[in-house]
């Protein structure tokens, strides 16, 4: 008895998507379910624009898709899904030469205060003023919840190039926002 398609590794999904339609469908379709939305979620606060990230998250998984067909050793489906979509951003944000701008993430929540919602626009407007290296690693740490190995192979970044990054972004939101937090401690 052959195992469901959702018992398969990402790995065993991926090898799969080069065999007949129906096989390579269900499989495409089962890594797609999987990681979709960690993708969408990295192309939409890489670029900040919905319909840019919509187009960068369309473009990732037509390229994943293109790339099972060649031969290839796939050891980390999502990190590779990563990389391909950190290039399609990083094209997209050469080609229009604009500083990419974050919308507020958590403006969906009804009840928050006002105080609230302003630290959330400083925190932005912070993450906004950020290289796009630092902002990049920031992002795939505290918001994709990446490990440090995981940002390097993504990135294409040594341990150590990944740590300073990480380390000066908060550095850098932390003097940014410190004005606003000493007037919120008094």
């Amino acid at each position: 008895m052959s195992k469901s398609i959702s018992q398969h590794t990402d790995a065993d999904l991926f090898y799969q998507m080069r065999e007949e339609k129906i096989i390579a469908e269900q499989a495409f379709a089962e890594l797609y379910a999987r990681h979709s939305p960690r993708v969408f979620a990295y192309c939409r606060r890489i670029l900040g624009d919905r319909d840019r990230a919509q187009d960068a998250f369309q473009d990732t998984f037509i390229k994943f898709f293109q790339s099972a067909q060649q031969e290839r050793i796939m050891t980390n489906v999502p990190a590779f899904l990563l990389r391909i979509a950190r290039n399609l951003c990083l094209n997209a944000q050469r080609t229009r030469h604009q500083t990419v701008q974050f919308e507020d993430f958590h403006a969906s929540m009804n009840d928050e205060s006002a105080e609230k919602t302003e630290l959330l626009k400083l925190i932005t407007a912070a993450m906004d003023l950020l290289p796009d290296d630092y902002r990049e690693t920031f992002v795939l740490r505290e918001y994709d919840g990446l490990s440090y190995q995981e940002i390097c192979e993504v990135t294409n970044s040594t341990m150590a190039t990944v740590k300073i990054r990480l380390f000066r972004a908060k550095q850098k939101i932390r003097e940014i926002l410190a004005p606003y937090l000493a007037d919120l401690a008094k």
